[in-house]
C-alpha cells in the first residue's frame, strides 16, 4: 500500500484490518477517514470515542491518533495537503477557501468523534466519497481537477458541521448579559481578516463596552493585550500557510492585512528570530530530513 510522500497532493488508501491500527507519523497532510465497515474505538489526542460503520473523521497533521478495532474494519482514507487546490484556484478564491477551512484546520477535534451531525450532509459526503473513488481509479481527463473540487466541497460540509457547535458571535449581545472571554476570542478568530473589525474601538462597540473596559477585561482573562493576541493569532496563521501552502510572503501579507511583505517580514522576525522565507526553508529541510531517515 502506497505511503503519502512529500510530493503527493492527494492519495486514497482503502484497507481492512483487525486488532490495532496506527498511522505512521509525523504527518504533513490531512486525513478524512471513512468507516466503511466495522466498529471499535478511536483514540484522538487525549480523547477516546467509539466508531461504527458510516462514521467520518477529520484528522489534522498535528493530531495523534490510532484505532483499536473490535470488529474487522474497512477504512477508506483520503490523504491530502492544501496544495491539492493550488493548481485550480487564483488568489482570491484560494484565500476565501482558506478563510473557511482555517476555522476547523487548527482545532478539528475540540469535540472529537464522528464529525457529521446532519443526515443530509452525511449522505452527501458519502456520495462524494463514492464519486472521488471512481475518479481516482479511472484517471480520466480532468480527474485531478474534479477531485480537487469535490474534496473542497467535502471540507466545506465538514466545516459547517463542526462550526455548528462553535458558532461565532453574530448578533450584538444583550447589554444585560455579561460578555464572556470565549465570545470575544471567537469573534476575533472569525473576523481576523477584517482589519477594521480588529480595532479595539470596533470590538468595544460590538460588545457594548468602552475601549478601556474591554482592554482591561481581556488583559485580566488572558494575561495579554488584545493587540498582542490578534498579532500572535495572525503569526500562527502565517506559519501554517508557510508550512502547508505555496503562497508567497507577499500574498500572505495581503491576505492577513499587513502593509506589505517587508512589514510582515519585520514582525515575523521579531517574534521568531528568522524571516518568513527562512522559516519556510527550515520546514522544507526538516521534511526532507524525515524522508531520508
Amino acid at each position: 500500500m502506497k505511503s503519502f510522500s512529500l510530493h503527493d497532493t492527494f492519495l486514497i488508501k482503502q484497507f481492512t484490518q483487525t486488532g490495532l491500527h496506527k498511522d505512521p507519523g509525523p504527518r504533513n497532510y490531512f486525513e478524512i477517514i471513512f468507516i466503511e465497515e466495522g466498529k471499535g474505538r478511536h483514540f484522538i489526542n487525549e480523547f477516546i470515542v467509539t466508531y461504527e460503520k458510516g462514521d467520518i473523521f477529520l484528522v489534522a497533521p498535528e493530531d495523534k491518533h490510532h484505532f483499536e478495532i473490535e470488529e474487522e474494519t474497512t477504512f477508506c482514507y483520503f490523504q491530502f495537503t492544501e496544495l491539492l487546490f493550488s493548481s485550480k484556484m487564483n488568489l482570491p478564491d484560494r484565500s476565501y477557501w482558506l478563510h473557511r477551512i482555517e476555522r476547523i484546520i487548527h482545532h478539528p477535534n475540540l469535540l472529537p468523534g464522528d464529525i457529521i451531525k446532519e443526515k443530509y450532509d452525511r449522505k452527501l459526503i458519502w456520495h462524494i466519497h463514492d464519486v472521488i473513488n471512481q475518479e481516482y481509479i479511472g484517471e480520466k481527463e480532468f480527474y485531478k481537477h474534479n477531485i480537487s473540487n469535490m474534496v473542497s466541497t467535502t471540507l466545506s460540509v465538514i466545516a459547517r458541521n463542526i462550526t455548528r457547535d462553535f458558532q461565532p458571535v453574530k448578533e450584538i449581545p444583550n447589554k444585560d448579559v455579561p460578555t464572556t472571554i470565549d465570545q470575544i476570542l471567537s469573534y476575533i478568530r472569525q473576523h481576523v481578516y477584517e482589519t477594521d473589525l480588529m480595532k479595539v474601538s470596533s470590538l468595544a462597540s460590538h460588545f457594548n463596552m468602552t475601549n478601556s473596559a474591554i482592554s482591561l477585561y481581556f488583559k485580566k482573562k488572558t494575561g495579554e493585550s488584545i493587540h498582542h493576541y490578534i498579532l500572535m493569532y495572525k503569526l500562527h496563521l502565517i506559519k501554517y500557510r508557510l508550512k502547508n501552502t505555496d503562497f508567497t510572503v507577499s500574498e500572505i501579507a495581503y491576505q492577513l492585512g499587513f502593509t506589505d511583505e517587508s512589514h510582515l517580514t519585520r514582525i515575523f522576525k521579531k517574534y521568531n528570530d528568522m524571516t518568513p522565507k527562512q522559516y519556510k526553508n527550515k520546514v522544507l529541510q526538516e521534511s526532507n530530513n524525515l524522508l531520508n531517515d
